[in-house]
């Protein structure tokens, strides 16, 4: 399936739009978010692949911001889920009631049906809970009581996880982790940032004065577009000698998965057309191989005790496999 995608012997596709999408997103965004384009770009290509993102940072970082003034720069309706022990399945996807009045069952949405959904510390439900999630991002519907029902179009979780409190928390079992197309980091501000922060909320309703400035009709039009970016045989070759340098290395108990594989191929399309290009690049894949491929993979227990990361074994992967020549930037 991957040698159709992306065919170089396809027309040319125009991506002006979709250049067009992430320079009005990142500009809007900008009115109430100060800095981190990058962490923006990111959101709006797991949007456009029809993924989701995982924000692993600490508190006060600003993830609930972010989410909200993306969400209303896209024109898209809203959910935010406030992860704790006691949270419920029913509370993520909503419940069949009883009406006395008709003496017929209704459904009662819950806020998984929402265009975007920010699920605050995803890690302190339960597994039970946090497994209710899983055919929401993969298929995008739910079944309930034997009912299937579709979720809006364009769909993303955008989970948040405090890396440094593990006290009350469930850690996210790889089957979970895998369904997210990325994860991010946001990170503390620069100086300069902080100090335009600071100047920026002296007017404290930022966020409520924040217009849409693309439909959900224009993003469906982009994800239509962006198979059609060109991946040159050289550059699929490199994505798939990555991806198997992560299954034989010795530091790694479990590499990339098959999805993984897909994710790293139509996030590269998806990041080229962003920055304007009808093919992608070897920096394309390079930007994306920690962000996608980094959450899946699981270090030895001797890799752990020494201290390794993920981030860093990717490096390492990256050094060791040459780059396709005669590529155009």
């Amino acid at each position: 399936m991957l040698a159709l995608r992306g065919n170089p012997l396809t027309t040319p596709v125009d991506v002006s739009d979709i250049t067009n999408i992430g320079s009005r997103l990142k500009q809007n965004v900008a009115n109430v978010f100060v800095g981190k384009e990058d962490t923006i770009e990111m959101i709006l290509l797991a949007i456009l692949v029809g993924g989701h993102a995982f924000l692993e940072d600490v508190p006060g970082t600003g993830k609930t911001t972010l989410a909200k003034a993306i969400a209303k720069s896209l024109d898209c309706s809203f959910g935010r889920i406030q992860f704790t022990p006691d949270l419920m399945p029913s509370d993520v996807t909503g419940i069949n009631y009883f009406n006395n009045q008709d003496s017929e069952f209704h459904f009662r949405p819950g806020p998984i049906f929402s265009q975007i959904l920010l699920a605050d510390e995803i890690n302190r439900a339960t597994p039970r809970t946090q497994s209710s999630l899983l055919e929401a991002m993969q298929e995008q519907q739910v079944t309930l009581d034997g009912e299937t029902r579709p979720l809006p179009v364009p769909f993303l979780v955008l989970a948040t996880q405090n890396p440094i409190e593990l006290e009350g928390t469930y850690p996210l079992p790889e089957a979970q982790l895998d369904r997210f197309l990325l994860r991010l980091t946001i990170g503390y501000p620069s100086e300069e940032e902080e100090n335009e922060m600071l100047i920026r909320f002296e007017e404290r309703d930022l966020l409520t004065k924040l217009m849409p400035v693309i439909t959900a009709n224009e993003i469906t039009q982009a994800q239509v577009k962006i198979p059609k970016v060109q991946v040159e045989e050289s550059l699929r070759r490199y994505m798939i000698e990555i991806i198997h340098a992560t299954r034989s290395h010795p530091a790694l108990e479990m590499g990339a998965s098959p999805r993984a594989s897909l994710a790293l191929y139509n996030a590269s399309q998806t990041l080229a057309a962003l920055r304007g290009r009808n093919h992608i690049v070897p920096d394309d894949i390079k930007h994306l191989v920690t962000p996608v491929l980094g959450h899946r993979l699981i270090l030895s227990s001797q890799s752990r005790l020494q201290g390794q990361t993920s981030e860093a074994i990717l490096e390492e992967v990256i050094d060791s496999i040459p780059v396709p020549v005669n590529i155009e930037n």
